[in-house]
């Protein structure tokens, strides 16, 4: 089973990756920008597997440059705040 099959699994891993990149010192203007470049590839080259990221993926097809930034910044927020 991929982490991309199941939202909370997906934001389990993202969390754990989060956790790794603080605890390696990566400050959060290189973590957006990174999730930024991720947001990126899982629109161009993944399908959603679920109605949540459906509406993610619907929501960065539709957004510019700004507002990427923005939701890679808020999903680094849920995960930290899924804690």
């Amino acid at each position: 089973m991929s982490v991309l099959d199941n939202f909370d699994g997906w934001k389990e891993f993202l969390g754990s990756r989060l956790q790794d990149a603080q605890n390696k010192g990566m400050d959060g203007e290189s973590m957006n920008s990174i999730a930024t470049e991720v947001g990126d590839y899982l629109a161009a080259n993944v399908d959603p597997k679920n109605d949540e990221q459906r509406l993610l993926s619907d929501l960065w097809n539709s957004a510019d440059e700004n507002q990427k930034q923005a939701l890679a910044s808020t999903m680094i927020n849920l995960v930290k705040n899924s804690k």
